[in-house]
């Protein structure tokens, strides 16, 4: 009997914990779906604001760069002003393909009001402009093989629609690292020309 009682505290405990920590607890970036077929989206996107570092690609933030933008939220900013977290987490590559940086989505009264500038190294504010975006969204754990096979994908969705595109892929991750694989969100983007 006490196994059982303990057991069922300690699922209890992971799954409220899970829930408090979970996406649906964050502010996320706002789009308007213009068009869906299947897990393929067509979004428009306002302005949005971004705190943004550098990263290593397909470091999925291991280099540091996620810890550098947390500090920023938790207050290491020139008013030491705490910055609630936000969905998703941004990540792109650079024109050369051998680095990316990572971007906190501001949040929308932060974003209206004063943004507190960074005070840590590498860590700026930045202007994603608004635009239209054809977006893949799929389950697991965002990798390298996860990133190649959805950008393939979304490509050739792309290239079906006839729209034209830019060369730049952007991935989105809506999920703490606990949450299991087949419950993660995450989401390729291209915008549109």
């Amino acid at each position: 009997m006490t196994f059982w009682i303990t057991t069922f505290t300690v699922v209890a405990f992971l799954f409220v914990g899970w829930k408090l920590t979970a996406r649906g607890n964050y502010e996320t970036a706002a789009y308007q779906v213009i068009d869906s077929d299947g897990a393929f989206e067509l979004r428009d996107y306002p302005e949005i604001m971004l705190v943004t570092t550098d990263m290593a690609l397909n470091s999925n933030g291991n280099d540091g760069s996620f810890g550098r933008l947390f500090q920023y939220i938790s207050g290491g900013n020139e008013v030491g002003q705490k910055v609630k977290m936000t969905t998703p987490v941004f990540m792109e590559s650079d024109a050369t393909g051998a680095t990316g940086t990572m971007g906190f989505v501001i949040p929308q009264k932060v974003a209206e009001s004063t943004i507190p500038q960074p005070t840590g190294a590498r860590v700026e504010i930045e202007k994603r402009t608004a635009g239209k975006y054809a977006v893949l969204r799929f389950n697991g754990r965002l990798n390298e093989r996860t990133q190649a096979d959805s950008e393939a994908k979304l490509i050739d969705w792309i290239e079906e629609q006839g729209w034209e595109r830019e060369n730049k892929t952007e991935f989105a991750g809506y999920d703490p690292p606990w949450t299991p694989k087949i419950l993660r969100r995450n989401e390729t983007l291209i915008r549109l020309k």
